[in-house]
């Protein structure tokens, strides 16, 4: 039964840290930009979004260890800022799309939660949906890069001052981990409250 739950949690979170990379592509595109449909990466063919870390190795390793949670990511989507029509906004749209979406499927699976008549096993999948979203949405706003909050931060930031944010970006990956071992007390209250809103 651990396995079984296990596998359904690993497949909600690629289908869903897939769909969030994919926003972020879409929001470039409406801005101007088309680097991610050149690269491919407007599609659902998870192969083009798995990220050896983000999607296998660490959602496997918090599973196994017990932690009582699971987070992951896809392949950043690329995009060139300098073709967006607006250089800030357009920034803050594509770093935004991606938790938009999430925030999106968890709010419509959490009515489906509350009004739609649902065995309790599929409602615990839909619980998964909700939770994992949720996790996704609060995860990727954390002002860490290569996290969306940073970039929404980032996107306020002269051009003269990115050679710094580049060499900070050099390190964050370390950063993201100690955040995801240490860091989660923080923000679990919030993952828990929404979780409460939504589905009751």
């Amino acid at each position: 039964m651990q396995e079984l739950t296990s596998f359904f949690y690993i497949a909600i979170l690629l289908v869903s840290v897939i769909l969030h990379e994919m926003a972020h592509g879409y929001a470039a595109l409406s801005q101007g930009d088309k680097t991610a449909l050149y690269a491919g990466r407007l599609t659902f063919n998870p192969i083009k979004h798995l990220d050896l870390w983000g999607s296998i190795l660490i959602p496997l390793f918090l599973i196994l260890s017990g932690a009582g949670f699971v987070i992951g990511w896809a392949k950043p989507v690329p995009y060139n800022p300098d073709n967006l029509r607006n250089q800030v906004w357009g920034k803050i749209w594509v770093a935004i799309a991606g938790v938009l979406t999430n925030i999106t499927i968890a709010v419509i699976f959490g009515l489906i939660a509350q009004f739609v008549p649902l065995s309790e096993n599929a409602l615990s999948i839909v619980y998964m949906i909700v939770v994992t979203n949720i996790v996704l949405t609060v995860f990727n706003l954390v002002p860490i890069p290569p996290l969306d909050g940073s970039k929404i931060i980032l996107a306020f930031v002269p051009h003269r001052y990115e050679k710094y944010v580049a060499v900070i970006e050099r390190y964050s990956f370390i950063v993201l981990i100690v955040f995801i071992l240490y860091g989660w007390q923080f923000i679990s209250p919030v993952i828990s409250r929404l979780f409460e809103i939504l589905v009751s």
